[in-house]
């Protein structure tokens, strides 16, 4: 459905978008993450015609997209702030694109009905732009940027003006409506925890080049480098030399994969690997801090030497501030990075 060849953005001296590769399989759904600047959202501008190539081709079905304006492109593209128009009704903002390709006003009317019923505002077609709440305009904005049955649909952080309990309740709706449409999706976000919900695949942006892609689960599972960790809030890295199945590290031995590299490496170890146990027993570290994270606790710890190590556990059994704890490492949650 796309392929991006070697894409490349300059803004002066600087390269927004580094050569990138990209290919987004038709009823996929890709979420590209990365820190402000990273390149994610002059991708997707790329891609929608909104930003020239200094280099590169934008390939959509195989043919090149370079000279062709964005309203040629059978793109669909939704914007963080919606843009609804405030002087049109709901129908009159659903149907706009349906307008500007021609469809007469039976077809406009059905269309609409049908996307209203389907991302769950039946009935709503008179309503003004001002009486929505931001979850409903959020809505009547992909319903907008569907009605002309785009061929590629692409988001820009679709949700991020909404509260938290709002946005997590939409990525489900959005992943099963997209299941259901099998619409093709590239969308942009700094959220994992939303990007992670949604997508089939992720991918990682870092300087204006793909850092990592993959399923979600590889991406969590096994981040690339200490960028992608950190990135993905995994914060107990750490200097080792790996030797068989356990690595020296300043806060001790560490067990590690079998089949991890012998040699110099950085070392993760998840807040899940971290476990703990009578101070006797393991790395002795003091209780700093208890952060509460919804389904569990992280303990912030301070061993004697090296740095800070966070750890996760249940609310039941998270240890006071001010204690003194031991640590002990799970092979599981270890990951060599690269």
């Amino acid at each position: 459905m796309l392929t991006l060849v070697d894409a490349t953005v300059r803004f002066a001296a600087r390269a927004v978008l580094d050569r990138v590769g990209l290919a987004v399989d038709e009823h996929e759904i890709v979420c590209v993450l990365g820190p402000s600047g990273s390149g994610k959202s002059t991708l997707l501008r790329a891609v929608a015609g909104l930003q020239e190539l200094d280099a590169g081709q934008v390939l959509l079905g195989g043919r090149d997209q370079r000279g062709v304006p964005a309203h040629k492109r059978g793109v669909g593209l939704m914007f963080q702030d919606h843009q609804l128009f405030p002087q049109r009704d709901v129908a009159g903002n659903v149907a706009f694109g349906l307008r500007m390709h021609g469809a007469s006003r039976g077809e406009q009317a059905d269309r609409v009905a049908e996307l209203l019923d389907l991302v769950g505002l039946p009935g709503a077609q008179r309503r003004a732009v001002a009486s929505l709440s931001g979850g409903e305009q959020q809505r009547v904005a992909l319903a907008r940027a569907l009605a002309p049955r785009p061929r590629l649909l692409m988001l820009d952080e679709p949700l991020g003006q909404l509260d938290r309990s709002l946005r997590e309740r939409l990525v489900v709706e959005l992943r099963e409506l997209f299941d259901e449409l099998g619409t093709t999706v590239l969308a942009v976000t700094h959220d994992q925890g939303e990007a992670f919900a949604l997508a089939d695949r992720v991918v990682v942006m870092r300087e204006g080049r793909i850092a990592q892609s993959g399923t979600p689960l590889e991406v969590w599972q096994h981040p690339a480098d200490e960028f992608v960790a950190r990135f993905l809030g995994f914060d107990n890295v750490v200097d080792a030399t790996v030797a068989g199945e356990v690595a020296d590290t300043v806060w001790g031995k560490v067990p590690v994969p079998e089949d991890a590299a012998s040699g110099r490496c950085r070392l993760l170890v998840r807040p899940a690997g971290v476990r703990l146990v009578p101070a006797d027993e393991g790395l002795p570290c003091a209780v700093t801090a208890r952060t509460f994270r919804g389904t569990h606790v992280a303990v912030h710890l301070e061993p004697r030497v090296g740095p800070r190590l966070e750890a996760a556990c249940a609310l039941r059994d998270a240890p006071g501030v001010g204690e003194t704890v031991g640590v002990a490492f799970d092979a599981g949650d270890v990951v060599v990075l690269g």
